[in-house]
């Protein structure tokens, strides 16, 4: 992780709470509905506090840009709709003063976040925000932040976590990265590099060069540590990567592996899948040890293993029962049974961090889509509806998915892009997630720490 990665998370646990009333806030957003009437909420610019050795351009343009990320944040969580900046009434000139409420919900406000921003003496930037209750004229919570005024982004997205954490209950997924296969090139000569970015597209940078195909990433749960398949010499291996260091270790040489192992929630095993003679099987490593254990013994092709977030049970695919279908076992193997039953095929199921679900990919009617379903198979919904939509990876906080979306190829050669999109558990909130160039095989952080 950079230095000044590394410098801001300590000025987060630094982090301390301002005066706050709570006692008579009403707002709660209900996310376990199915279409949320998103909360109209009001974000203006932060107030830069100057000095006569402030350099006033330089803080009002930072102070207005992580007002504008913490508002994009919000919104595009499909929860939170933006009061338009032109129909404020009250221009915020204090943080510390209490808002005329008013003339905030007269402009149809039921919440609003002001904040300032300040130089210290050692050149870092203190942030403060508060999140006001606009009906009961209350503030809700407040906190200040202290980083190199670099880090600007990273402290909106952590006001927004705190913001999305306070109006819903839940923790939020603001303060997260995005590891996925980057693809350029022409469509039968494609080149795939590893590149990772914030969760909103932002700060993008490659960490291959493009020399080795690589494929299907995976985050550690506790550590900034990432595994991946690439074709060294035209052989499978898979490598493990240190975003802080920026160092590459191989983790061992699997000649028949196809996807990159998946890390167990306490981050000390991967899950994989093998195959020896034509057979795929489910396999553990022991990263401490590297002891490779087999868990599944079976003629069929068993693949995609998922652990659960408490490490008891993991889920696979296999098509064991005569088509491609959702399996779960025990974490030692045992106990295996089928959950999955509806009509066409499902693949590349990945267990929700909160334990209550399991995303997965179905195949049928011509079509990808993705769904999700309870880890006894019932509930199954599909979430989208598109012509190729694959490979879902889970916010931390579980109520959002990210996947790949291929475009049909057309007639005239035209077509065949892969996106990154977005969905959320109610399937009403899809978004696009930008990049420069197309997209597969993403894989989500947990909150940085």
């Amino acid at each position: 992780m950079p230095k000044t990665i590394r410098l801001i998370v300590f000025a987060v646990f630094c982090a301390f709470s301002l005066t706050t009333q709570q006692a008579s806030a009403q707002i709660q957003v209900d996310i376990t509905r199915g279409n949320v009437e998103p909360l109209p909420l009001a974000v203006p610019s932060l107030v830069p506090v100057l000095d006569r050795d402030t350099p006033a351009g330089t803080l009002a343009e930072v102070s207005a840009l992580i007002a504008g990320v913490v508002a994009q944040d919000l919104e595009r969580s499909g929860l939170f709709r933006m009061i338009d900046k032109a129909a404020f009434i009250e221009e915020i000139s204090a943080a510390e003063i209490r808002p005329g409420f008013g003339n905030w919900r007269a402009i149809g406000a039921q919440a609003l976040v002001t904040g300032k921003t300040e130089l210290e003496s050692d050149g870092r930037m203190r942030v403060e925000f508060r999140l006001w209750d606009v009906f009961a004229e209350s503030q809700m919570t407040g906190l200040r932040y202290v980083a190199p005024p670099q880090n600007w982004r990273r402290i909106a997205h952590l006001i927004s976590d705190a913001v999305y954490r306070r109006l819903t209950g839940e923790a939020g997924y603001f303060d997260t990265r995005i590891v996925y296969i980057a693809e350029d090139g022409p469509k039968t000569e494609r080149i795939k590099r590893l590149a990772i970015m914030d969760q909103d597209g932002a700060n993008h940078r490659f960490l291959t060069n493009g020399d080795d195909l690589v494929l299907t990433p995976r985050f550690s749960p506790n550590r900034q540590e990432i595994t991946y398949l690439a074709y060294y010499n035209d052989k499978p291996r898979v490598y493990l990567y240190n975003i802080e260091s920026g160092k590459h270790e191989v983790l061992g040489d699997f000649p028949n592996m196809t996807f990159a192992p998946r890390f167990s929630p306490d981050g000390n095993k991967v899950v994989m899948s093998l195959a020896e003679n034509g057979n795929s099987d489910i396999y553990v490593m022991d990263l401490r040890t590297r002891d490779v254990r087999r868990l599944t013994t079976h003629p069929g092709i068993d693949t995609s293993p998922s652990f659960s977030p408490d490490n008891r049970f993991i889920t696979f695919n296999s098509d064991r029962g005569g088509s491609q279908q959702i399996y779960v076992m025990d974490a030692d193997g045992d106990n295996i049974r089928r959950i999955s039953f509806g009509n066409g095929r499902f693949a590349t199921p990945v267990w929700s961090p909160r334990g209550d679900l399991i995303a997965f990919t179905k195949i049928g009617d011509g079509k990808f889509r993705i769904g999700v379903m309870r880890p006894d198979g019932s509930g199954e919904r599909l979430l989208t509806n598109s012509y190729q939509d694959e490979a879902p990876t889970w916010s931390p906080n579980g109520r959002v998915l990210m996947f790949f979306r291929l475009t049909p190829m057309l007639a005239n050669g035209e077509g065949g892009e892969t996106e990154l999109w977005s969905v959320d558990l109610t399937g009403f909130n899809e978004r696009l997630v930008v990049t420069p160039f197309d997209g597969s095989d993403p894989a989500w952080s947990p909150l940085i720490q």
